[in-house]
């Protein structure tokens, strides 16, 4: 099985890349005004050029290097001593670098959706390269890497159950996502509705057929483990976009396209931690609480708690993951206390490393556009092109 598990990740790796390049690249643009359109597109095309990088110069090595239980060393920075021939488990390790590669591009690439169409371009390079650093590769370690959380850790013989980034993904970035957004403040111009509801939709159909990389790669394996996950992935998002729509339809008296679509990637982020440890029933209900649990949380964080949390970042991935993590204990797969405390430990550890990293990039390369460059659109104002040859 050697040589399928090998096939299988090749193909893993690209879905997942698929997932930000072109996937949540259309999502996310399709929700802004036109005029910051090439801005989004910008900003996650970037990050996945910077995150390569970075990955390769020194964020591998601290996730996955032999550091020990806080982080893992810099003795793979550069890849040092990986060959061609080089094995992690079955797979060659340079494919494991690889297909972990695409999970640090998406993270930092998901907070991109609490700060568009008034951030400086400058912030988003330097905060989400030194993000990535210092707060995702540590926790990727601490789960994924053998670290403190994972199995043999401080919760004992059974560790943290985290499948495929319930807490390393989408708790980070979602945390990530709404301390930025209140540092950063509301928008200062109206806001309007998506400008193309067809992109979203897009996007979103591109990250439902690469999140089966993302969950069902995470197996590691072409085996059964790796169909089962790509199956409860699937379920829960099809039932959370279902209910998401019926609960829309309940409260407004009308189902939405864009709604829809939020649902199935409220279905897919909740799902994520759980998918290796549970069957179709249990991701029928995740799935269907989900579709309803990430609506409530985005009328909560928009119109109760007034915080400009763009694209619903928090509301949906934080909250999904986090919903998704604590499922695991629910349905036994995973204990209580090791649930609840790696939530608890990450989240401080990500509140505290993000507000620090938007004070000192603030400080350095500033942190948003001026209000006639927010009227404007960053497409033009940042960077000296149109999407459209209309205003909207």
């Amino acid at each position: 099985m050697v040589g399928a598990d090998t096939a299988w990740i090749l193909v893993a790796t690209a879905l997942v890349l698929f997932m930000s390049l072109p996937g949540l690249a259309l999502f996310y643009g399709g929700l802004v005004r036109a005029r910051n359109v090439l801005s989004v597109f910008m900003h996650v095309y970037a990050i996945a050029c910077l995150m390569s990088v970075l990955w390769l110069v020194v964020g591998y090595s601290i996730a996955f290097g032999d550091g020990g239980a806080i982080w893992g060393g810099l003795g793979k920075m550069f890849l040092s001593g990986v060959t061609a021939d080089s094995l992690s488990g079955t797979l060659p390790e340079i494919l494991f670098f690889a297909f972990q590669m695409t999970f640090a591009i998406i993270t930092p690439a998901l907070i991109v959706g609490a700060y568009v169409e008034r951030i400086s371009f400058g912030f988003v390079l330097l905060f989400s390269s030194l993000w990535m650093i210092l707060c995702y590769a540590p926790v990727t370690h601490w789960i994924w890497g053998g670290g403190f959380l994972a199995d043999g850790g401080i919760f004992g013989e059974v560790g943290t159950r985290d499948f495929a980034g319930g807490i390393v993904v989408h708790e980070t970035a979602g945390l990530a996502a709404i301390i930025i957004a209140v540092m950063l403040g509301r928008r200062k111009v109206d806001t309007k509705p998506p400008h193309n509801p067809g992109y979203v939709m897009i996007g979103a159909s591109m990250l439902w057929v690469g999140w089966f990389g993302f969950n069902g790669g995470s197996q590691l394996a072409a085996d059964g483990g790796a169909a089962m996950a790509i199956t409860v992935t699937h379920i829960s998002a099809a039932t959370a976009s279902l209910t998401w729509a019926i609960w829309e339809r309940v409260k407004y008296g009308k189902a939405s396209l864009v709604g829809i679509v939020t649902g199935t990637i409220a279905g897919l982020a909740s799902i994520t931690p759980a998918s290796g440890f549970v069957g179709p029933v249990e991701a029928l209900i995740i799935g269907a609480i989900a579709g309803i649990l990430c609506q409530e949380a985005v009328n909560l964080m928009r119109n109760k708690l007034r915080i400009d949390d763009t694209l619903d970042v928090f509301a949906v991935h934080g909250v999904g993951g986090i919903f998704g993590t604590i499922m695991i204990a629910a349905f036994g797969a995973g204990s209580w206390a090791a649930q609840l405390g790696a939530l608890a430990i990450v989240g401080v550890f990500t509140t505290v490393v993000t507000i620090a990293l938007v004070v000192i990039c603030r400080a350095l390369v500033g942190l948003r556009v001026d209000e006639e460059s927010e009227q404007r659109g960053l497409d033009i104002t940042a960077h000296g092109e149109s999407a459209y040859d209309h205003n909207s």
